[in-house]
């Protein structure tokens, strides 16, 4: 509700400036919601003027004709562009947009969209179980150290409690979002993905061998997914897990003092909470995703209401809304200009004065991505790269799920689920690359058929030879 009250005073602030503009909000919980909202809209051509949406899904939109505008002339107009002449606020100039911000929303040749708000993923580490366990935090978490104090973490009395923790419950190491996971795994290891193209790259041997790992350590009950265990920050501050994975927009869920804490008070244990980049196989060389929400502009009949979605887009960039907006949890304002307005700094200043506004895990959140900006990464964005973020995910939970569930998880088991994902997900409809994915044996009809194509041939080719050589 917070963050519904900043959308409220930004468009009454707008509407004092432009009165004869009008702003309708609504309001959603879950991207994926207006993401499908959307889809229906365009087929009945009743799209919003301005939509919070992430740039994967914006390419599927585009597959309707003219159906987000280019911002590169908007951008670039003297008047109504950024820091433009006749605007009636503070508005950003383009060069004040965080440059690998607003890489993100350049894709097809145009800009189709402004950055809005930015995080990344965080590790929020129960410090004080780590120590107990007999180990000291690393300047950086690798992959290696997650694993091994997890797996750590699983002995036992004879009573059947975890001895970290005394209690029956105990699930070491939970990650929320599995493509994230995926696909940050292989950027790590510098494999494939996908192409800018478009090209699926995402079945390889290094995907294969990602998934055996996160297999033996699901099979011992060190790992487990948000979907399958439940919200993180609940294991977290009730003292069952030692590693949540989680946006640094969810930071005010994370540790025992934590604002926004979702269990019961009983239920709370005190532990330090260290707030760290996620695992890394290379530490000295750091990578980790970008995310968060953009803005586009729908295109309209009328240019005016489109220059009036635009007028409101760009005030969301004004140091007004960033900066409150990313008070509210661990983003980062995706301007410079907001970022170094004494305002922000002040505010990053006073970590810790108390549990609200200053909360220390959510400010420590924020400052790991303004840290760490220059590490960050995107994936490409296409026509279906929604969906291959979908199956990245996709193919980690079904391996949890198939562990727990005691199937054998080897060579016959990978190429099955790389056909079912690349199924469920039309990934064959996009274009791969380097896919193993097998479909299984011919059709006795089309062997038969084959077979006879090749006795034909060669009795032609038979036939061409021995009349040649008689003319000869």
């Amino acid at each position: 509700m917070t963050q519904v009250e900043i959308y409220k005073k930004a468009i009454a602030d707008f509407e004092s400036l432009y009165p004869n503009i009008t702003v309708n909000l609504r309001l959603y919980t879950d991207y994926g919601k207006i993401y499908n909202d959307v889809i229906t809209n365009i087929a009945t051509d009743t799209t919003p003027n301005v939509c919070i949406t992430y740039p994967d899904h914006i390419a599927t939109y585009l597959t309707g004709a003219d159906t987000v505008i280019p911002l590169d002339e908007l951008f670039a107009d003297p008047k109504y562009g950024l820091g433009g002449s006749d605007v009636l606020f503070d508005s950003p100039k383009q060069t004040e947009i965080v440059p690998q911000f607003l890489e993100e929303c350049e894709f097809a040749g145009h800009y189709y969209a402004i950055p809005y708000m930015r995080s990344t993923e965080a590790c929020y580490v129960n410090k004080t179980f780590v120590e107990k366990l007999g180990y000291s935090l690393p300047e950086t978490l690798t992959w290696d150290f997650i694993w091994e104090v997890s797996e750590a973490a699983m002995a036992q009395d004879a009573d059947g409690n975890y001895l970290v923790n005394g209690q029956k419950v105990l699930i070491p190491f939970i990650y929320k979002s599995t493509d994230n996971m995926m696909i940050q795994m292989l950027k790590q290891r510098n494999a494939g993905y996908s192409t800018e193209l478009g090209e699926i790259q995402i079945f390889n041997d290094t995907t294969e061998e990602i998934l055996y790992d996160i297999a033996e350590h699901a099979a011992s009950g060190a790992f487990n997914t948000f979907k399958l265990s439940g919200y993180p920050a609940n294991f977290l501050n009730a003292g069952q897990c030692i590693f949540a994975i989680d946006s640094t927009a969810g930071a005010t869920w994370m540790g025992s003092e934590a604002p926004l804490v979702d269990i019961a008070e009983e239920k709370l244990v005190q532990f330090d909470t260290q707030v760290m980049t996620i695992p890394q196989y290379d530490p000295q060389n750091p990578v980790m995703i970008s995310q968060g929400p953009s803005m586009c502009v729908f295109n309209k009949e009328d240019p005016q209401e489109v220059l009036a979605s635009w007028l409101f887009a760009q005030y969301m960039l004004t140091n007004e809304v960033q900066i409150a907006y990313s008070q509210t949890e661990g983003y980062a304002p995706v301007t410079t200009k907001a970022q170094n307005s004494a305002e922000y700094l002040d505010y990053l200043n006073r970590s810790g004065e108390d549990n609200e506004l200053y909360y220390r895990v959510k400010l420590d959140a924020t400052k790991l991505l303004l840290d760490n900006t220059g590490n960050t990464f995107v994936t490409p964005v296409f026509n279906g790269s929604a969906s291959l973020r979908n199956a990245a995910g996709q193919l980690i939970e079904n391996v949890n799920k198939s562990v727990r569930r005691k199937q054998d998880v080897n060579e016959e088991y990978m190429d099955t689920l790389y056909e079912e994902v690349s199924a469920l997900y039309r990934l064959d409809q996009i274009g791969t690359s380097g896919q193993k994915v097998t479909f299984g044996p011919l059709p006795q009809a089309s062997k038969l058929l084959l077979w006879t194509l090749a006795f034909c041939w060669i009795s032609i080719l038979i036939y061409t030879f021995l009349n040649w050589n008689k003319k000869k």
